[in-house]
């Protein structure tokens, strides 16, 4: 049992695991050693494309709820399209492009790149959008704002009232595909900025992870 963990232990998968947690220490440390300006955009840069989905989230609202007639619960309905797409948006990104480059598992600039835009339009962008369009029409079927339709209708009048809000709404998603590329890029490279202080440090053990 004995050999058996000492096996284990000495696995090239453990042996991996140790190196990879040993390059994301010395990460850690020249990150902490960056200007005070680029630790900030790598720490706060989500939440600003974040925060662009939430001004999504709310004008998606406002567009559906002057379609529907909605004049009530403002705030029931406000405060889930600010939340929900802030949290949602600056946690994928956070997942899929700031955690995979600092931790070394992302070398790929042009896969960072993409990975921040995909966020940026879909999450970012498109999601607010998605979300806002159940959340008002359970308002307007509540309060009987508008007519709804029967059922075999009940797919088109969504479509055809939906449309204009994605036509309204197309210069906020393209903002948020530009900001979404514009922070994946600035974070690749404060990435490449790090691993050149690396092979630039004077500790030997740094310059082997």
């Amino acid at each position: 049992m004995t050999g058996r963990e000492f096996l284990e232990l000495d696995s090239p998968q453990q042996r991996l695991y140790l190196e990879r947690l040993k390059r994301m220490e010395v990460i850690q440390k020249t990150f902490n050693e960056l200007p005070k300006a680029d630790q900030n955009l790598c720490n706060h840069g989500s939440y600003f494309l974040g925060a662009n989905a939430s001004l999504c989230g709310l004008a998606a609202n406002n567009f559906f709820r002057n379609i529907l007639h909605v004049r009530r619960a403002s705030l029931v309905s406000a405060l889930p399209m600010a939340v929900i797409p802030f949290l949602s948006t600056a946690a994928v990104y956070e997942v899929f492009v700031r955690e995979p480059l600092f931790s070394g598992e992302l070398n790929c600039e042009v896969c960072a790149v993409v990975r921040g835009g995909l966020i940026g339009a879909v999450v970012g962008g498109l999601y607010p959008i998605f979300l806002a369009l159940p959340v008002n029409a359970s308002l307007a079927a509540r309060y009987s704002s508008t007519p709804l339709p029967g059922k075999e209708n009940l797919l088109r009048f969504w479509l055809a009232t939906a449309q204009p809000v994605f036509r309204k709404m197309s210069l906020g998603v393209l903002i948020q595909v530009l900001t979404g590329l514009y922070l994946a890029t600035k974070h690749h490279g404060i990435y490449v900025k790090i691993l050149q202080q690396m092979r630039t440090s004077r500790d030997p053990e740094e310059l082997q992870a």
